[in-house]
């Protein structure tokens, strides 16, 4: 499994959110697979659900919060697995998933905040001891 952790210079939950989004949509666009984005809450989840919506005007992404009797490409939840395999997860959780290994490929996104950056490195330590392939992309 390969994890990619993204590591951004801004100090914010918000705009490392709206980069989620553009950095979902160029996946999506491009390789149009399922993707699992993991919040830490139902209120997470509902914010994240809210942005996808409204972070362009002139982008759709097909999303929708978990739910088992329907299907979008794009799945937010939080505290429980996916329904389907998803071959992408996002994590914007404050930890790793337990069903993180149905993925073929995971991203983590880590900002300047001293919080933010503790639970990563946590979440970096779990991946590696998994015998994941890791990955670090500055920006």
């Amino acid at each position: 499994m390969k994890v990619d952790f993204y590591i951004l210079e801004t100090a914010s939950t918000q705009q490392s959110h709206l980069f989620a989004c553009q950095l979902l949509e160029k996946i999506y666009m491009e390789e149009k697979i399922p993707i699992f984005v993991h919040t830490h809450s139902r209120e997470d989840a509902e914010r994240f659900d809210a942005l996808l919506w409204t972070y362009r005007d002139d982008s759709f992404l097909p999303h929708q919060l978990q739910s088992a009797d329907e299907y979008a490409p794009i799945q937010i939840g939080y505290g429980q697995a996916p329904t389907s395999k998803p071959t992408l997860l996002l994590n914007l959780g404050k930890d790793i998933p337990a069903f993180f290994q149905q993925s073929n490929h995971a991203i983590e996104i880590v900002f300047d905040n001293p919080d933010v950056q503790q639970l990563a490195r946590q979440r970096y330590k779990q991946y590696r001891e998994a015998g994941c392939e890791m990955n670090t992309i500055k920006l």
